[in-house]
């Protein structure tokens, strides 16, 4: 195998390329639609509906169903897209870090701020 075709390994992390991108296109297209208040307030009105529109399979929309972060990234969610859904969740990008990493919010912004000290 070449150096091109290596997928990158990060232990703990899914590392989002481009078969994860492939796989979570209409996910991150949903995501990205919730920049319109208008389809923020589509989406809370009829959930399902506004997931078909988009076309998620079976893995996403139990993720989003179920508010599942670490399920979204599974099924190819990309975190700066995710955002928007969250925003909608009344959450933002250090919940989703938390989540991520199994952590409180609290625990995951002392950890940020810990890591930030070492710069």
């Amino acid at each position: 195998m070449n150096a091109a075709s290596q997928k990158l390994e990060i232990p703990g992390t899914r590392v989002f390329d481009g078969e994860l991108a492939q796989k979570g296109y209409a996910l991150n297209k949903m995501c990205f639609s919730f920049n319109s208040a208008e389809n923020r307030e589509a989406f809370r009105q009829d959930e399902a509906g506004y997931c078909r529109q988009f076309g998620l399979n079976a893995e996403q929309y139990e993720a989003i169903r179920t508010r599942n972060v670490l399920g979204l990234l599974a099924a190819g969610g990309n975190v700066y897209y995710l955002a928007k859904f969250a925003s909608i969740l009344g959450l933002d990008v250090q919940d989703l870090g938390a989540a991520q990493t199994g952590m409180s919010k609290d625990e995951f912004k002392a950890m940020l701020l810990a890591a930030g000290k070492g710069i």
